[in-house]
């Protein structure tokens, strides 16, 4: 469902994306995880059409991105990382808009409309003006767009930012239903819990290479050699792979200055730095 050959994207002398290869088939949910930098969003840009890479190719459902985007497009959906809108519009007319742009008939796209702020809780501000929507409000917006062409491959990038739990929990559930349903969906995401709960397969990338690929289980074994009766988590194997264990390691040192309250100080130190972003 989803193919990346020889993926190359270079700007001048910085390689964003370097020699990327990867497959997600039917079914599968992919999770894409890096550290910022690492060339995920770059990626997935390249992948859905919205760059053209320097070198390798791009391929949806079977149709190469950059010799037929248009029927490579139509197989896809996307959710980008910052929920922009066209502020002046309702939702409902955003939706209606992007329905057009697909070419679904009329009365498909007011039923699938209807159904979608039902899902996502938004049908008392369905004919309100997006500027007065919040960040997260706008993020469900812009999955009811990317859901609205019922999309073979859907691609998210931080989907569950700016989202409350039940929502959050909402677009997992999603997710599950597309690839259950022989769909494939592409997540990149910093919050390490999802993907290890949510995600078949993780692959990881640092500095445009894809360093690992594989279930979480296969990436125990690769990252912890003669280890494999040991229980790692997904954030364990991603501070070791991609060179993060100094951090790990402040984060406990710190944490000794106060062995009485070590949960309740991580939780505040973790509450602290994702607030800080």
């Amino acid at each position: 469902m989803i193919r990346a050959v020889n993926l190359t994207k270079r700007y001048g002398s910085l390689a964003a994306v370097d020699n990327l290869n990867l497959s997600v088939k039917p079914g599968e949910i992919f999770g894409f995880l890096g550290p910022n930098g690492a060339g995920k969003t770059t990626t997935i840009k390249i992948l859905v059409g919205l760059l053209k890479p320097t070198s390798g190719e791009a391929w949806i459902a079977g149709t190469n991105v950059a010799k037929d985007p248009v029927v490579a497009k139509r197989a896809l959906g996307y959710v980008p990382d910052t929920p922009h809108v066209h502020e002046r519009l309702t939702a409902r007319e955003l939706l209606r808009f992007v329905g057009d742009l697909r070419r679904i008939p009329p009365e498909k796209i007011e039923k699938k409309i209807d159904e979608l702020m039902a899902l996502f809780e938004l049908t008392d501000r369905q004919d309100e003006l997006l500027g007065s929507f919040s960040h997260g409000m706008r993020q469900k917006v812009c999955i009811a767009c990317a859901l609205l062409g019922e999309p073979r491959v859907l691609f998210l990038d931080e989907p569950t930012v700016g989202l409350d739990p039940r929502s959050a929990r909402l677009v997992k559930d999603i997710l599950r239903t597309i690839a259950d349903s022989g769909g494939a969906v592409f997540v990149s995401t910093h919050v390490l819990e999802i993907a290890e709960r949510m995600c078949d397969r993780v692959g990881i990338i640092q500095n445009g290479v894809l360093i690992a690929e594989g279930t979480v289980e296969e990436l125990r074994s690769k990252a912890v050699p003669g280890k494999e009766g040991a229980v790692f988590s997904l954030e364990d194997l991603f501070l070791k792979l991609t060179g993060g264990e100094e951090y790990k390691e402040l984060i406990r040192h710190l944490s000794s200055d106060h062995p009485s309250s070590d949960r309740a100080s991580a939780g505040s130190s973790a509450g602290d730095v994702e607030r800080r972003g």
